[in-house]
């Protein structure tokens, strides 16, 4: 049996600044299991590019293997995409920014695809500060093979086949901060009213940024004794705050009392709003964010919302001082400047 998402929509459907329909920003019907986190990353996402009134021809998306890497399909049918192979996406993602420089990165991944055959990519995009939104959806197993236990299944984890995960986890929120992500996040699938303003502050944050969700798999990883299942993260949740967007063109208001809320300005003129929860907490201190993320690891915490943020750091294009206009606006006469250049480039060399 197969069915089709129905094209109809009410002809009364709100618009966004741009012109376009929630509708806009959704893909074809789903084929995950009924209930995967992962659908509600795609529904935060097309969510949070409605809101941000995205042109979705200003988007490109990027994906591995996985079945995080399916989701692509079910948002952004009209934006540009590109299905790479297993652990492979941040490089055809670095090829493309660097080819485009005017287009909105969006990287889909899945614990598999990035912490396991894909880690040395994940660590080099960070560490080049890939202007790019890199949405990892965490469920601790491999769910397109039946379930075996990922890289970042935690010590004790029992999966559906009774059996407890023996090997250390990585902590993909706490390799980002050590390799100097400039924005690092961690969000549950189940908390639409986190993950969408975080999506928003990340796709305008300008360089690399992880959002680290945990979206459980309902079908190999949602039972007794795992802890990347719904109960499990709803009970072990700790955030370190509550989190808005606040756009340019919207006024900045606060009605908490002086010290409890922080504004973090964004490159575009927007804003994060955090009402802080956890205490000590600062979102500009790297080691205080590294500590903070140790601590709740060994607390069997959860820690999600804004970890960390640097926007002082350059992005990949301002390191490498390329030129402002896209590879693929380049005039001839640029891009093949002759034998006299290449002579002259090659005395320089001598």
């Amino acid at each position: 049996m197969s069915f089709v998402k129905p094209k109809f929509r009410h002809p009364d459907l709100p618009l966004n600044e741009v012109g376009y329909s929630r509708a806009d920003y959704e893909g074809v019907l789903s084929t995950l299991c009924a209930g995967c986190g992962h659908d509600s990353v795609s529904g935060a996402i097309v969510s949070a590019c409605f809101e941000m009134n995205l042109e979705p021809h200003r988007v490109a998306k990027l994906s591995g293997i996985g079945c995080s890497s399916k989701t692509p399909a079910y948002f952004l049918s009209n934006s540009h995409g590109f299905n790479s192979v297993h652990g492979r996406m941040p490089s055809v993602a670095t090829g493309a920014n660097l080819a485009n420089r005017d287009l909105m990165y969006l990287g889909i991944s899945g614990d598999g695809d990035s912490a396991s055959i894909g880690m040395g990519q994940f660590v080099h995009a960070i560490r080049r500060n890939l202007n790019i939104t890199y949405i990892l959806m965490n469920n601790g197993c491999y769910g397109l093979t039946k379930g075996q236990d990922s890289a970042t299944a935690d010590v004790g984890s029992v999966n559906k086949s009774g059996h407890a995960n023996q090997f250390a986890a990585i902590d993909m929120a706490g390799l980002a901060l050590e390799m100097g992500a400039t924005f690092v996040a961690r969000s549950f699938s189940g908390d639409k009213e986190q993950l969408v303003p975080l999506i928003k502050a990340a796709m305008s944050h300008p360089g690399f940024a992880l959002i680290d969700v945990i979206s459980p798999c309902v079908t190999f990883n949602n039972n007794p004794g795992s802890t990347k299942s719904y109960d499990y993260t709803r009970e072990h949740i700790e955030a370190t705050a509550a989190v808005d967007y606040v756009p340019f063109k919207e006024e900045i208001t606060a009605a908490y009392a002086e010290g409890e809320v922080l504004d973090v300005a964004l490159h575009d003129g927007s804003y994060i709003q955090l009402s802080k929860l956890a205490p000590n907490w600062n979102p500009f201190d790297r080691i205080g964010a590294i500590n903070r993320v140790h601590e709740a690891k060994v607390k069997n915490e959860i820690l999600t919302g804004l970890i960390f943020i640097d926007q002082d750091h350059p992005d990949l294009h301002q390191m490498l001082d390329t030129t402002a206009t896209p590879l693929n606006q380049l005039p001839q006469a640029l891009l093949i400047p002759g034998p006299e250049v290449l002579e002259a480039v090659n005395r320089a060399g001598r």
